[in-house]
């Protein structure tokens, strides 16, 4: 690749990476906003919040308005606009790189919480079905939340603002081990969480098709089923399960580039990198970043294409009835 190529293609990423920072941006904020304040109204309402997995919903889409004003509105100033107040405060520094990590890992809790209640609720096991519980939840919640805000508390210390290249400084996790760590760390876990969430999601599809067979049958003989496999879920817990399926798949569509982008950083860490290249490997990294902030600003409007309860709790609310 010629220097001249090379120095084009980065002026080229660099406009692209300002304008979807600044328009594509801003539109998820406000999208994202609007959606989330929706999501938690609807799955808090009286109708709904027996659901455990509205619990788990309600946790999300806390964490998911959180996410918005804490990562995506910090990357679109200091991506769009050029403006990074974490570069000049190391306090500032360590607290939004805390709290992004934290928030995002609580985002796909949350959501692993919710398909693994949906796995249970629409099993034929009678035992399995009993531990989708609102006590549950809350226990789940709570305990999760304190662990993982704990885990990630080395955040506050192995912190710097380190010089990436010429003029170009960046609040990242101090060069060495702890910079190993944390990359090995994303791609484990964010290859897990989908794997996690893609068994889950399949096996509650999976039980809901079994589920069908055995009513189909039923019709015929009902004699020949064991009434105890007759139970199935509700009309509201199947579009609880198409909901947390859509979820799932908006989540896996623009976060698995993150895992497949480090996985590259730690096979070419020892390369040696000319100025270019690195500006092209940050800017990618920048798109990385800015796409896993996707799926939080999604969510409400998958839920209204998917479910009819969902659409009839959103038209009371304009409607104020």
């Amino acid at each position: 690749m010629s220097s001249q190529y090379s120095s084009n293609l980065v002026v080229t990423m660099q406009l692209v990476q300002t304008y979807t920072c600044q328009i594509v941006g801003s539109i998820l904020i406000f999208i994202g906003t609007v959606g989330c304040i929706f999501n938690i109204i609807i799955f808090s309402k009286k109708t709904l919040r027996k659901n455990p997995c509205s619990i788990y919903f309600i946790a999300y889409n806390i964490v998911n308005l959180l996410y918005i004003y804490c990562n995506l509105l910090y990357i679109v100033i200091s991506l769009g606009y050029n403006i990074d107040p974490a570069i000049y405060s190391l306090v500032f520094c360590r607290l939004h790189l805390y709290a992004s990590l934290l928030l995002h890992c609580l985002n796909q809790y949350y959501l692993i919480l919710a398909s693994v209640d949906r796995m249970f609720i629409t099993s034929r096991n009678a035992n399995r079905r009993r531990r989708s519980t609102k006590r549950l939840a809350y226990i789940c919640i709570i305990i999760g939340t304190i662990f993982w805000a704990l885990f990630h508390s080395h955040t506050l210390i192995f912190t710097s603002i380190t010089q990436f290249a010429p003029y170009v400084y960046v609040c990242y996790f101090q060069p060495g081990p702890e910079t190993t760590f944390v990359a090995y760390y994303t791609i484990i876990t964010e290859t897990l969480v989908l794997v996690l969430m893609i068994t889950c999601g399949l096996c509650s599809l999976n039980n809901i098709r079994k589920i069908r067979r055995i009513r189909a049958i039923s019709n015929e003989s009902v004699k020949n089923v064991p009434k105890n496999n007759l139970r199935s879920a509700s009309s509201k817990d199947r579009q609880f399960v198409f909901m947390l399926i859509v979820d799932i798949i908006i989540y896996t569509l623009f976060t698995f580039v993150l895992p497949i982008f480090l996985i590259y950083g730690q096979i070419t860490q020892n390369d040696v990198k000319s100025y270019n290249r690195t500006q092209i490997e940050n800017i990618i990294r920048n798109l990385c970043l800015f796409s896993i902030t996707i799926p939080s600003c999604l969510s409400c409007y998958a839920n209204f294409a998917i479910s009819k309860t969902f659409r009839n709790e959103v038209k009371t609310i304009l409607l104020c009835r």
